[in-house]
């Protein structure tokens, strides 16, 4: 039976809403308290432009947390784990965010705008109430707000053709994670290499609202030539790169290790942080568990999976698959998954349970591809 959502004043709509209705938007989500488009009615065509072609899509449920005052990289460094020493205006960087725990409760990319604000372009959970409480306490020199900033994405291997014909030969140089803040006809933006594939693309951050079908159509006219076309993060390839979904992937014991975020955290720096204390323990005693990818045999499924999977060893439990989905490019079943150190290190086979019965899969490091 199909579930339809309902649209109303309570959840917010992006600045693309209308565009993406016109552009045949079919299914949608909640994530930040706003709407986000799902589908737009071929998943095939989707999976391929973000592939093989170009694909623009509405992230504008990625809100920036804005940081800004005095004391905003002082108060930075105190929310995160990785070593902001290398921090600098116009280049982005991933910060895992914990708790006092340890506990990893968001995944963002943080942006130093200028020497007394960063912006930290979160996933789906309300770091600004969790920033705005430390500061306060705290009695930082910080305003925390959510700017009017709206990301759209342009993903692909054609997204960076797409880009140079809006804005000029010099995106082909910037490099990852990257921005630069220019303007398109008038309408303000943060250009930056970035976005929620592997097969690399843009992220516009638009920053004036009443915009937003404006450059929803700029680009819709400038990647015609390519064959872009409307999409939505796409479920299969992020699958297939690894790629870490905060809130579907991670459960509330979840730390950054248990993720393979080794490299972003430094348990060695002068400066203090939140949950420095857990996470020095949770190094110490070393994890039990491990973000893992599965290659799972049987007939294709149907459909993606709605809920996390048991994973089991000869019947004892060894963890969950969060995601899962046929792979055109495996061409196998496929799944991320948290699993035991003792299952991974035993390179055995395990079963997991899906929703058309037991299968057997194959453990695997990511990413997939």
């Amino acid at each position: 039976m199909a579930i339809q959502l309902s649209i109303g004043a309570r959840v917010r709509k992006s600045p693309f809403f209308e565009a993406t209705l016109a552009d045949g938007m079919v299914a949608a989500s909640v994530y930040n308290h706003m709407y986000m488009p799902t589908s737009y009615g071929d998943p095939v065509s989707e999976y391929n432009r973000v592939i093989n072609g170009v694909a623009m899509w509405d992230v504008g449920v990625q809100r920036q947390v804005a940081i800004k005052g005095p004391d905003a990289l002082k108060f930075a460094r105190y929310l995160t784990p990785r070593n902001l020493d290398v921090l600098e205006v116009g280049k982005g960087r991933y910060v895992p965010i914990c708790n006092f725990e340890g506990i990893l409760i968001n995944d963002p990319v943080l942006l130093q705008i200028s020497d007394t604000e960063v912006w930290l372009s979160i996933a789906d959970s309300d770091v600004a109430l969790w920033a705005g409480g430390i500061a306060g306490a705290l009695g930082l020199k910080v305003k925390v707000f959510e700017p009017d900033v709206s990301p759209l994405a342009i993903q692909g291997p054609k997204a960076v053709d797409v880009a140079a014909k809006l804005f000029g030969d010099w995106v082909r140089d910037l490099g990852y994670f990257g921005f630069v803040e220019t303007k398109l006809k008038g309408i303000p933006l943060l250009v930056a290499k970035s976005g929620w594939s592997k097969q690399g693309g843009y992220e516009l951050y638009l920053k004036d609202k009443k915009y937003g079908s404006t450059l929803w159509q700029l680009v819709r006219e400038a990647g015609e030539e390519f064959e872009i076309g409307p999409g939505a993060p796409n479920y299969v390839e992020r699958v297939e790169s690894g790629l870490i979904s905060y809130g579907a992937d991670t459960d509330d014991a979840i730390n950054p290790f248990e993720l393979g975020m080794d490299k972003f955290i430094d348990l060695d720096q002068e400066y203090d942080f939140i949950g420095k204390k857990s996470l020095i323990e949770i190094r110490r005693r070393g994890i039990k568990r491990r973000f893992m990818g599965l290659i799972i045999e049987g007939p294709s499924f149907p459909r993606t999976n709605e809920s996390p999977w048991a994973v089991n060893k000869k019947g004892v439990d060894v963890g969950y698959a969060s995601a899962a989905a046929w792979s055109p490019r495996v061409r196998s079943n496929i799944a991320v998954a948290m699993i035991s150190i003792d299952a991974i290190e035993s390179k055995e086979t395990v079963e997991v349970t899906t929703d058309w019965g037991p299968r057997e899969a194959k453990v695997v490091s990511l990413p997939i591809i």
